[in-house]
Formats: C-alpha cells, structure tokens, sequence
C-alpha cells in the first residue's frame, strides 16, 4: 500500500517504513509529522482517489533529519560579450520516515489496543 502526499508544492509517493526527502518543513529531528493532504491511496482494488484530497485520510511520519542537497552550480554567460556569471545553490530537505497512511479517521479496535498498551 502506498499513498500520493502533496506537501511543499510538490506531491511525493509515500509508504509505510521507507523514508522520503520533501521539502523543508520546521521542526528537529525525531519530530512527529502528520500529513493530510493525501491526493491518493493505492491498495490494491480498496484504492482511493480524492476530488481533490483523500477525505479522513493522513500519513504519519518522525522527521529524521535536516539537511541540503548537493550543491548545483548555475553558469550564465553571454557570448562576445564578456558577460559570465558563476552562481551555487543547495536546497535544503527534510528527510521524513513513514511510520502509518491511515486510510479513514476512525480507528480500528486493534488499534486502539496498541496504543493504550504503549
């Protein structure tokens, strides 16, 4: 089971034990994060598509890290001209482990057993 998560500007594929690198979002590391905007939810044929968001849905997640991509250089120039302009960038990331997509807002029996127990 996976599911589409929009964050960022951006949509991301998610699923449960792989992490993911999105676009920064505050906090530090080992943070809860929960995300609601979920486009989508693959499940073989239980799967989901929203008009435009998954309605109850939400995947959760701890953030690993903060960190930066590496560097990528941008060059300009203009020919004949003497024009040359030599510029770097590092985008900054947060890596996020997918921990639970959960596909409604009511929770199961099971569930709830686990996490009291915890």
């Amino acid at each position: 089971m996976y599911a589409i998560v929009e964050t960022g500007g951006k949509q991301y594929q998610v699923e449960e034990g792989r992490y993911v690198d999105i676009e920064k979002l505050e906090g530090e590391a080992d943070a809860k994060v929960t995300f609601d905007n979920i486009v989508m939810i693959v499940n073989g044929k239980k799967s989901k598509v929203g008009q435009p968001y998954v309605s109850g849905a939400s995947v959760e997640g701890k953030i690993l890290k903060q960190d930066k991509a590496k560097k990528i250089i941008v060059y300009k120039q203009r020919p004949k001209k003497g024009y040359r302009k030599k510029q770097g960038h590092r985008q900054q990331f947060t890596r996020v482990m997918i921990s639970k997509i959960r596909t409604s807002a009511k929770k199961s029996a099971k569930e709830e057993a686990t996490e009291s127990a915890e």
